[in-house]
């Protein structure tokens, strides 16, 4: 009795979790190796942990000053305005 295509078609298996390619939506393809979208994610998550961005690694090193001393600083170059000195000192410090 022969059997259908369906049934003689040989199902590829992810390498990392062994699902095959009907239980995930894309399975990759490389040399003597697949990886399901499950694990690629997990990957990608696992990788985003480890790395940290030049950005964030900027501003834990950047020190920077509270309100009271940039202020401090424009009461050595601006005389009066007190109120649009605090003001501006208070959003530079919040962006």
């Amino acid at each position: 009795m022969p059997k259908d295509d369906f049934t003689q078609r040989k199902l590829h298996r992810c390498s990392f979790c062994g699902k095959t390619q009907d239980q995930v939506r894309r399975l990759v393809a490389g040399p003597n190796a697949f990886i399901c979208n499950e694990c690629i994610m997990l990957c990608h998550d696992i990788i985003d942990d480890d790395m940290v961005s030049p950005m964030a690694q900027s501003k834990k090193d950047t020190h920077i000053p509270l309100p009271a001393e940039m202020k401090a600083v424009l009461d050595d170059y601006v005389i009066g305005q007190e109120d649009a000195k605090r003001a501006l000192c208070v959003a530079v410090y919040n962006h």
